[in-house]
């Protein structure tokens, strides 16, 4: 590996249609330039304009991936194998999306980028044991690929080496389809393949329920305006769905999680994951923020849409188990298909 690819600098990925560009510093998504219904592009996700800004602080996590645990774990506590494990606190009494230096936050290593027909680029990152609190090495590798002429897909792997250990990741880009300097997302109708929620306390903790969507503000069964109901959830939306009995649609082997349509561009983003479980989140707490082009994000200005395991499933014995045995692989993929209706 050449010192230069430990860099953090930024890699494109372009077949003509779709160009994305990411950078190796938390193999982060920095833009995404898709046509509208005109033909016209638009780069739709929240960030900064350079690789530095990412570095100087990214709080709001525009792009990245976040691990070795995505979401919160409830007082930064868990056991596993009769020991005790305390991570960095970082989001109220909690700790949230890996710690104080999560996946986000450190220079992964390029394996190989291809050009051609389906562009791609491998990131791999070496956690070490004890980082951040988590017990155990392990090898996580992440291949962005433009799998077809309207579609990105992301490939996560994680192999832990020596002790079992949690390992939940999540691709945390904010999407914003009339534009990432368009204005907020409450117009955007949305559908999620889910009719359960995992339920939380008020320090974002699920309770262990799950509860059923329907009739209440959390329904996105059928599509939807964001800004419907969103007055009805407090600040906004910040809920993991549950993908898993939902058995709906299938593409290249994933479940149908959500779709996205953004009315006055035409643009559409279906998603697509074999995770159990995505964080529907609507930006709540972006107020003010310096992005790209001198855009200003304030809040509401972005969506997520994080396919994950389920939040603080390391401490809820009746959630989908997050954790994997040395020699074990953790695999979880994502397909990002874009359209215009």
């Amino acid at each position: 590996m050449s010192d230069r690819l430990k860099e953090p600098r930024l890699f494109h990925l372009n077949n003509g249609t779709i160009r994305v560009s990411i950078t190796n510093y938390g193999a982060t998504i920095t833009s995404l330039f898709v046509p509208d219904k005109h033909g016209e592009l638009a780069d739709v996700v929240l960030g900064f304009d350079s690789v530095q800004t990412y570095m100087e602080g990214n709080p709001c996590y525009f792009g990245c991936i976040v691990g070795r645990v995505a979401n919160r774990i409830k007082e930064g506590k868990f056991s596993l194998n009769g020991a005790d494990y305390s991570l960095p606190i970082n989001n109220g009494p909690n700790s949230l999306h890996g710690g104080n230096k999560g996946f986000d936050k450190v220079v992964w290593d390029v394996v190989e980028q291809k050009d051609g027909e389906q562009p791609s680029i491998i990131f791999k990152y070496e956690s070490s044991d004890g980082e951040e609190g988590y017990p155990g090495d392990v090898t996580v590798t992440a291949t962005y690929t433009l799998a077809s002429t309207n579609t990105l897909r992301l490939d996560m792997e994680a192999v832990p080496k020596n002790k079992p250990t949690p390992i939940s990741l999540a691709q945390h880009t904010y999407w914003n389809l009339g534009g990432h300097k368009s204005g907020n997302i409450l117009d955007h109708l949305v559908q999620l393949s889910a009719s359960r929620i995992t339920p939380v306390d008020e320090n974002s903790i699920p309770t262990g329920e799950l509860l059923p969507v329907k009739g209440t503000p959390f329904d996105f069964t059928s599509e939807k305006k964001v800004g419907i109901s969103i007055g009805e959830v407090g600040i906004g939306y910040d809920h993991n769905y549950v993908l898993l009995e939902y058995s709906g649609q299938e593409k290249s082997g994933l479940n149908h999680a959500a779709k996205v349509k953004e009315p006055s561009s035409g643009r559409v983003l279906n998603l697509w994951t074999d995770a159990p479980g995505v964080q529907f989140y609507t930006a709540n707490y972006v107020n003010g923020v310096a992005g790209k082009e001198g855009a200003v994000y304030g809040k509401h200005s972005g969506l997520c849409l994080e396919t994950q395991g389920f939040p603080n499933a390391i401490n809820q014995p009746n959630f989908p188990s997050i954790v994997v045995q040395p020699g074990e692989k953790y695999k979880h993929s994502m397909l990002f298909e874009f359209s215009v209706e």
